[in-house]
């Protein structure tokens, strides 16, 4: 842009060459044209002094070429300059300022060559006030640009801001639900817990030997309880509501496909590998995984006539693949929905240490792959 501006500020320079004036001092002139333009090369870093020296040099360039094509040029860039820098009173009060000393020249130092004027035109001392007029005209309306463009960006910083802000609000809202979640898989745990301490405080009396094995249940449900309670010790906030209601798990996947499948979505299933371990928490994350992106085929997937659900258990890697993928028209962008439904996805992979990508397919449609860790039972973000 800076070579645009000088480029643009030397092209209305040599104007005065093509006149072919013999009065006109070239050297002079060249010299100014040339100060000026190098001077504007810094009017983003310094704005206000570029304007304050490109003001003298007009005034300069003026007296030694009252006919020169770029008078009142190098200001104009100048103004727009502050104006993108500066609040709109400070530049438009500058664009009148900066416009003062060349026409105070003009009104009161200049003569307006004969020349340029016609038999039946205005007069010298007409001629010379609409100058005046012009030259401040032309600072304003390059300093109303300025001012344009710096409110559009103002604008626009606004709205990124407003996005990051609703991303997190988002998030915060998925992780409060989350935790809601979570609160009930946990308070079942200790619940079984007490129901089998109870039960083999019972049993001890009769059969020792089935109460170790009562004993070993309510050790398995202890640590299962635990891993679910560190996994969310970095998403979890305080949160004094509760939803008391039965959650679903991956044992309910085949009526979740069901219900797509009476909705019109031609929806297959398909799962290898060893059954997904018996973890509330992780069979809850897959079936939310599996649901959402359903759900959001069904709102913006186009001419859809095929969506593969799969849930891979390699037991080699520890990890569960859940892969879901249409062969539509649509794709799920930053315009369509709140953006909450993926969020809330990729949160609940990351309680799992897990990820999840979403975005278009190479042949089309849309894919949703979460890679998730259940046998990861350390703490997220080190905690």
């Amino acid at each position: 842009m800076d070579v645009v501006v000088v480029f643009a500020y030397l092209l209305a320079g040599s104007g005065i060459f093509l006149s072919g004036d013999p009065d006109v001092n070239m050297s002079e002139h060249v010299v100014i044209v040339l100060a000026s333009a190098t001077v504007l090369m810094f009017r983003r870093d310094k704005p206000l002094a570029v304007l304050a020296i490109v003001s003298v040099f007009e005034v300069l360039n003026i007296v030694v070429v009252p006919t020169a094509s770029n008078i009142g040029v190098g200001i104009w860039f100048a103004l727009y300059a502050v104006a993108v820098r500066y609040k709109s009173v400070i530049s438009f009060a500058l664009g009148i300022i900066s416009g003062v000393p060349l026409i105070f020249f003009i009104l009161f130092l200049y003569q307006y060559p004969a020349d340029l004027l016609t038999d039946n035109g205005p007069s010298a001392a007409t001629s010379t006030i609409i100058s005046a007029i012009v030259i401040l005209l032309s600072n304003i309306v390059a300093t109303g640009i300025g001012a344009a463009v710096r409110s559009s960006r103002k604008h626009e910083a606004e709205l990124r801001q407003w996005a990051v802000r609703t991303a997190e609000l988002a998030s915060v809202a998925e992780r409060n639900r989350i935790a809601r979640e979570m609160h009930d898989v946990v308070a079942h745990s200790l619940t079984v817990m007490v129901a089998l301490s109870d039960g083999a405080a019972v049993v001890v009396k009769r059969d020792p030997a089935k109460a170790g094995d009562v004993l070993g249940q309510l050790s398995q449900t202890g640590r299962t309880a635990l891993a679910d309670m560190r996994r969310v010790l970095g998403v979890l906030r305080a949160d004094g509501g509760s939803n008391r209601s039965p959650q679903p798990d991956h044992t309910d996947m085949g009526a979740l496909i069901d219900g797509f499948r009476q909705a019109g979505l031609p929806t297959s299933f398909t799962q290898s590998g060893p059954p997904v371990p018996a973890d509330p928490a992780l069979a809850l994350t897959v079936y939310r995984i599996v649901q959402e992106s359903l759900t959001n085929v069904l709102r913006y997937g186009t001419a859809v006539s095929r969506v593969e659900v799969m849930v891979a258990n390699n037991i080699l890697t520890g990890t569960i693949t859940v892969r879901i993928r249409d062969d539509g028209h649509g794709t799920l962008d930053a315009s369509m929905g709140s953006g909450r439904g993926i969020v809330g996805m990729r949160e609940r992979a990351r309680i799992y240490v897990g990820t999840l990508d979403a975005g278009p397919g190479p042949h089309g449609g849309w894919i949703v792959t979460a890679v998730l860790h259940p046998a990861e039972n350390s703490p997220v973000n080190g905690q």
